[in-house]
C-alpha cells in the first residue's frame, strides 16, 4: 500500500514511526514531513494547506491512503478535495472539522443535543461580550470562535482580565479573523484529560487517554502554549468514567454530526474536565493531540493502518485496539522566546545514543541547515520515554532531556505531575 502522512509536527513524526512499522505499508510519503520524519518516509515539499499540490501528488503516485495529520488542512477542506478525485482519506469533511474550526458552531452542537459541556454564550459584540463575563459572576475563559495554533483560549480570573482577553480577541483584533466571534463560558475546575475516538458515521471505537500540560511554565503557570508535553495513562480516567463519556458524550455527538449531514470519519480529540458533576467537553478537536499523540503512539501494540483504511473506506471498525500496560511520558523541548517571538536556525546537539526501544525523540520543528539539524520553530523535539510506571517513563525522559541541547532551550521539569486543579483553558 501507498500512504501519504499530511503534516511536519512532532505528532506526524509518531504517527510515521508508527505508520511505516505496518506490514500493509510498502511506501510512506509525508508532506511536507521533517528530518525525524525522513528516517520513516519518503518527504515531499508540499505545505499541508496546499490542497492543490496534495491532490496532484495523490493522483500523479496513485495513493492507496491519505492521512491528515493537522487541523487546518481539515478545516480547509482536503478531505472533501482527495475524496472528489476519487482517493480514501483518514480524516473528517470540511463540514465535520467544523467541530475543531468554529467553537460557536461545536457549543451550539452540544446544547442542541444535551452533551454536558460548561454554559457559555456566543458574542460578536465586545460590550455584549463584557455584559455576559460580570453576570457569571466568576472566572470565566474566553476562547477566540476559529483556530489560533493553541493561544486561542484564555483563561480570567478577574473582569479586568476578562475586558483584556475581550479586547485583544475582538477589539485589537491579535488572532485575526479567528477573534472577530469570541465564545465565553464558565470556568470549570477538575482534572482535565484528553481521550481519543476513531469515529466512522456513528460507529465508534475508543483509544486511550492522555493528560498534557499546556502552559509554558512548571505550575501551570505562564501563557498557553502548544503543548509542553503529556503523559498516559491518567489515573483519574478509569474504565468506568470512560464507559460514561462514551455513552453521554462519544456516541451523542457522533449520532448528532450525522443527523445534521456532517457524518464524522477519523479520530476525534474529546478534551474533558473530570468536574464534580461528572465529565464535560471543554472542546473537540478533528485530529489527534500533539503531545498526546507522542505519548499514545508509545503506548500503542498494535496495527494502526487497518482501523485508519476501515475508517478511510466506510468498512466496520475492529472491536479495538492493543495497548501497552507501559506508561509514556513526552518531555517537549521548545525554542527560547516560545510561545512568543523565537529565533529559528539554532543548531541543535541530539546524540544518536539518546534513542533506544524506550526512548524516541520525535521531531516538532526542525531542519536541516549546511548539513546540520537545526531549531524551524517554537516546539522543537518531543522526548517521549516508556516504562512499567508513570515516575520511571518521567526518570527516563528527563535523563535524555539532559543529552540534548540548543541555545535557548526551553522545557517543563513537571511533566507528569500536577500542581492543582486544571481548568477550561484549551484552545489548541
Amino acid at each position: 500500500m501507498r500512504l501519504l502522512l499530511i503534516g511536519g509536527g512532532g505528532r506526524e513524526h509518531a504517527l510515521a514511526w508508527t505508520i511505516s512499522r505496518s506490514p500493509l505499508v510498502s511506501t510512506l510519503y509525508a508532506a511536507p514531513g521533517n528530518p525525524g520524519i525522513a528516517a520513516h518516509a519518503t518527504c515531499v515539499p508540499i505545505a499541508a494547506d496546499a490542497l492543490d499540490d496534495v491532490v496532484r501528488f495523490a493522483d500523479r503516485e496513485r495513493i492507496d491512503l491519505t492521512v491528515v495529520g493537522p487541523e487546518v488542512p481539515l478545516v480547509a477542506g482536503l478531505a472533501d478535495r482527495l475524496v472528489a478525485a476519487g482517493h480514501v482519506v483518514f480524516g473528517p469533511s470540511a463540514a465535520a472539522a467544523r467541530i475543531e474550526g468554529s467553537k460557536a458552531f461545536s457549543k451550539d452542537l452540544m446544547a442542541r443535543h444535551r452533551v454536558p459541556t460548561a454554559r457559555f454564550e456566543t458574542f460578536r459584540d465586545a460590550a455584549a461580550a463584557r455584559r455576559y463575563c460580570r453576570e457569571l459572576a466568576s472566572a470565566c475563559v474566553v476562547k477566540t470562535d476559529g483556530l489560533a495554533a493553541g493561544k486561542g483560549a484564555i483563561v480570567c480570573p478577574t473582569f479586568e482580565e476578562a475586558d483584556i482577553a475581550i479586547a485583544q480577541c475582538m477589539e485589537r483584533a491579535e488572532f485575526g479573523a479567528s477573534g472577530r466571534t469570541v465564545v465565553i463560558e464558565e470556568f470549570l475546575r477538575g482534572d482535565e484529560v484528553s481521550f481519543f475516538v476513531v469515529i466512522s458515521g456513528t460507529e465508534v471505537m475508543p483509544l486511550i487517554a492522555a493528560q498534557d500540560h499546556k502552559t509554558i511554565f512548571d505550575g501551570d503557570r505562564g501563557p498557553m502554549t502548544g503543548g509542553m508535553g503529556a503523559f498516559s495513562p491518567v489515573a483519574a480516567f478509569d474504565a468506568v468514567t470512560e464507559a460514561r463519556v462514551m455513552e453521554t458524550i462519544v456516541r451523542p455527538i457522533a449520532g448528532a454530526l450525522a443527523a445534521e449531514g456532517a457524518p464524522y470519519h477519523g479520530v476525534l480529540f474529546v478534551q474533558l474536565m473530570l468536574t464534580t458533576d461528572g465529565p464535560k467537553v471543554i472542546e473537540f478537536n478533528c485530529r489527534f493531540g500533539d503531545p498526546e499523540c507522542q505519548v499514545l503512539m508509545a503506548r500503542l501494540d498494535d496495527d494502526l493502518v487497518p482501523a485508519m483504511l476501515a475508517v478511510a473506506r466506510r468498512e466496520p471498525l475492529p472491536s479495538g485496539l492493543r495497548w501497552s500496560d507501559d506508561a509514556a511520558v513526552c518531555v517537549n523541548l521548545v525554542s527560547g522566546g516560545y510561545p512568543g517571538r523565537y529565533p529559528t536556525g539554532v543548531p541543535i546537539e541530539l546524540p544518536h545514543a539518546v534513542e533506544r526501544d524506550d526512548l524516541h525523540v520525535f521531531h516538532s520543528g526542525t531542519a536541516m541547515k549546511d548539513g546540520r539539524l537545526v531549531t524551524a520553530g517554537g516546539r522543537v523535539l518531543s522526548v517521549t520515554a516508556t516504562a512499567p510506571s508513570v515516575p520511571e517513563a518521567i526518570a527516563r525522559a528527563y535523563d535524555a532531556v539532559g543529552h540534548i541541547n540548543f541555545d535557548g532551550m526551553q522545557f517543563r521539569r513537571d511533566i507528569g505531575t500536577r500542581h492543582g486543579p486544571t481548568v477550561s483553558a484549551t484552545g489548541r
